[in-house]
């Protein structure tokens, strides 16, 4: 089945969910304690628009921040454009995550954000979300946590780059990602990766030779089982070593 294809019974299930009340990704998206009135403030100034297509953008850099992006299904890529013109991944963004978050400080966007595959998104305003903060202290508390987790994000990523070994780097990152799938309440030792060995590599600092033969030496070491992109993590103590030689059994999560 083409990747197209896998996604279409995911988007129809999005679009079915009218509101937040009844959205699967409530719990993951929205601050917790928020009651029946508050909720329905919040879903009135959300925008749900047509699915985007793979390759399509949600914002491009410099362009003037006006609104959130909440992922109901598909996944996207943030990326930079460097001086040369090449590009820089800088995060993906799973559904149930919110993008758009870096303009906060500046008014503007400062990377671009693009759908990795058919990707369903709720968009935010942010001068009504702003407004509606102001009258709901769980809904700012929230927004205070997801900039929080903005940052931690970011410093995660330059963690990843200056870990010496390729093994140390991609195993964090499947650890990472089957953590963002358990948030969901979705399998996490078996998921789909949306980017591309290219995207991991152009994330990771490595070459996409690399980021192949890693995967292979999981794959033969027994520690995941990889097809295409399907990921199945056999051995997740053996993952948090390879991610983290000191780590010991009781501190991986999971095993």
């Amino acid at each position: 089945m083409s990747d197209a294809a896998a996604t279409i019974p995911v988007v129809i299930r999005a679009l079915r969910e009218t509101n937040c009340s009844e959205c699967a990704l409530n719990p993951v998206c929205l601050p917790p304690a928020v009651d029946e009135t508050d909720l329905d403030q919040l879903d009135s100034i959300i925008e749900r628009n047509r699915p985007l297509q793979r390759g399509a953008h949600l914002y491009h850099e410099r362009q003037p921040f006006e609104a959130v992006y909440a992922v109901r299904s598909g996944a996207v890529k943030a990326y930079t454009t460097l001086p040369g013109g090449e590009e820089q991944v800088t995060g993906f963004y799973l559904p149930g995550e919110i993008v758009g978050l870096d303009a906060l400080g500046g008014g503007s966007h400062s990377s671009s954000a693009v759908a990795l595959e058919t990707t369903a998104i709720c968009t935010i305003p942010f001068a009504d979300l702003e407004r509606l903060s102001q009258k709901m202290p769980a809904l700012q508390r929230h927004l205070l946590k997801l900039m929080g987790q903005e940052i931690q994000t970011d410093q995660q990523l330059m963690l990843l780059l200056s870990k010496r070994s390729a093994e140390e780097r991609i195993a964090s990152l499947l650890l990472s990602l089957s953590a963002r799938h358990k948030r969901r309440r979705l399998a996490e030792n078996n998921f789909r990766l949306p980017m591309s060995r290219s995207d991991i590599g152009n994330y990771l600092g490595l070459a996409v030779e690399t980021v192949s033969r890693v995967f292979t030496r999981l794959q033969q070491t027994g520690v995941l089982a990889v097809d295409g992109k399907e990921i199945s993590i056999l051995d997740r103590e053996q993952l948090c070593h390879v991610a983290e030689p000191a780590t010991s059994a009781h501190d991986c999560p999971g095993a």
